[in-house]
């Protein structure tokens, strides 16, 4: 046993430093361990809202490769990290939320904010559990790392008890745990090599192949793995939103994203075909949703599906598939090299053709969006807007959007291109992500300016967080789509019942006012021939900006149950 002793509060900092911890999302609670961890030097990153920093640990998460760590007081605090804990649930990403907890002593008395936080948290974390005794908490530290981290990354909720956490006396600091464990993936695994062989077969042999490549790829850190098979195999690749940057979409057998919104103007309308006739499909880290299928109507039945996926609950789950178990860079890598020991002839044949189909495709959709990227219309068109922006961003952009139309607009009009990075709220595609995720990435990575796209409904549940940016020296631009209007909600409801709610639009708001009152620069964007200018000064300012877009509310996005609006 050791003979330094520390308080529960310092062992308990301890503990998150040596698992790579250098940030705390949190607002002062859990009160000991802040200040404990605050003189070990880490840096906690006070947010308005609990929803809100919760949103950026995931960015920061998906930016660094680190189980990030939010906190919360326990009560409604605690009530408020459910939507980000839940997205993180959905999208597999690791987090590792610090709530404080009642004395135990005080427990089912109705204590000052007391809650049932395991019944709370039960449905939208991995691991919930509470420190149980203070010879156990290194112990409950690093399991709450590992759960979060290992397998599908997940969240992980540690209940800290306050009559431990307060506790003033001093106790023997364990020391035999030394790994940190605070990175991920944790572990990475490979499926067996005859099912790996058995998948290569297919490929190599196929006819009419495509890989449909979702977020799993991306937390794998499998790119390249991916953009190897894709080259050397002569296998087209599209991905879900999600999976967007996963591959180079001006590669010439890149089809693109694909899923509910390859509608009038989508970038992937014209490659709908070739989608829907092939007969081997390789998933790779794809949940296989509703929105990334179309309703389950986009890929084919008939097709051969071969599905890799850390989550063996994933695989088999909406098509019947080989199961290829286990990490996608891994997977991937041994997949290649199967796959050039087969006679490729078949697939380098065929390439020629595939690639002339996309490049067709390319052109077609370039052509049916000819009149809305060149309009010059006040409001302005959200394609001309985005068409300058594309000029301007870098290849190494970090791209955040909100959910609703800020995804579907980002994930049809703006390329992957190089080696960007897209981060998009789609796990449960709930509304006010986006600022704050584009805080977390920037967090993560501060020498890049990162760029967030939302819209007015979503961007309204973040606007606080722009005191933060202040405050904390964050630096985003932020562009916020003004239509007056909750977009999707309206347009949805003119499509399908020919008309629409009444809260749906909006008073209007001058959301450049609202960042210079919060001491960041505003800039109105009203008309197209200001977007060039307006968008290069706001690249060049120093600190976060926030662009106010003024938009047409009539603007289609490319989604087919639409059409009938256009």
């Amino acid at each position: 046993m050791s003979t330094h002793k520390e308080t529960n509060a310092v062992r308990i900092a301890r503990a998150l430093k040596k698992n790579g911890v250098e940030y705390l999302f949190g607002q002062s609670n859990p009160q000991t361990i802040m200040l404990a961890s605050m003189d070990l030097g880490i840096r906690q990153i006070g947010f308005r809202q609990e929803n809100s920093g919760s949103y950026m640990a995931q960015a920061y998460a998906m930016c660094s490769g680190k189980v990030p760590v939010v906190a919360a007081q326990n009560g409604p605090a605690a009530t408020l990290l459910v939507p980000g804990l839940a997205e993180c649930l959905k999208a597999s990403h690791p987090i590792v939320a610090l709530v404080d907890e009642v004395p135990k002593d005080q427990e089912d008395k109705n204590a000052f904010q007391e809650i049932d936080h395991i019944e709370l948290f039960s449905g939208v974390a991995k691991w919930v559990k509470k420190i149980p005794s203070e010879d156990r908490i290194e112990d409950y530290v690093d399991m709450a790392f590992v759960a979060a981290a290992s397998g599908k990354p997940g969240p992980a909720v540690l209940l800290c008890p306050k009559d431990l956490t307060y506790d003033t006396k001093k106790y023997p600091v364990k020391f035999n745990r030394n790994a940190s464990l605070g990175s991920y993936p944790l572990d990475r695994s490979i499926p067996d090599p005859l099912k790996i062989e058995k998948a290569a077969d297919l490929l190599a042999n196929a006819e009419r192949p495509f890989i449909h490549a979702g977020g799993g790829v991306i937390s794998s850190g499998a790119k390249e793995e991916l953009r190897q098979i894709q080259e050397e195999c002569s296998i087209p690749v599209a991905t879900t939103t999600m999976g967007k940057g996963s591959v180079d979409e001006e590669h010439p057998l890149t089809i693109g994203p694909i899923g509910y919104y390859m509608g009038k103007r989508g970038a992937t309308k014209f490659l709908r075909p070739m989608i829907e006739d092939a007969d081997v499909i390789l998933l790779v880290g794809n949940r296989t949703n509703q929105n990334g299928t179309d309703s389950w109507t986009l890929l084919p039945e008939n097709a051969q599906f071969i599905h890799i996926d850390v989550d063996p609950k994933e695989i088999g789950r909406n098509y019947e598939s080989l199961r290829l178990v286990g990490d996608a860079k891994l997977t991937l890598n041994e997949l290649k090299k199967s796959l050039l020991n087969y006679d490729l002839n078949v697939r380098n044949e065929k390439r020629s053709l595939v690639e002339e189909n996309i490049a067709n495709a390319r052109v077609a959709h370039k052509e049916e969006t000819k009149s809305v990227k060149n309009s010059d219309e006040s409001p302005i068109k959200i394609e001309r807007f985005l068409a300058e922006l594309e000029k301007q961003l870098s290849s190494d952009q970090t791209i955040v959007t909100d959910a609703s139309l800020s995804s579907v607009w980002v994930a049809n009009y703006i390329k992957a291109t190089g080696d960007r990075k897209f981060i998009f709220p789609r796990g449960l595609a709930g509304l006010g992500w986006g600022l704050p995720l584009a805080m977390g990435a920037n967090i993560a990575k501060p020498e890049d300016k990162v760029l967030a796209f939302v819209g007015d409904g979503g961007f309204a549940h973040a606007w606080a967080e722009l005191e933060t940016c202040k405050r904390e020296g964050i630096d985003v631009v932020t562009i916020v789509i003004n239509n007056q209007i909750l977009a999707y909600q309206k347009l949805a409801e003119q499509s399908r019942w020919g008309r629409y709610t009444s809260v749906c639009d909006f008073t209007a708001v001058d959301h450049a006012a609202i960042a210079e009152a919060c001491g960041i620069k505003g800039i109105r964007v009203k008309s197209p021939e200001e977007i060039e200018e307006r968008l290069k000064e706001a690249f060049l300012a120093k600190g976060s900006v926030v662009i106010d877009l003024l938009t047409d509310p009539n603007d289609i996005p490319p989604i087919p149950f639409m059409e009938n609006l256009n």
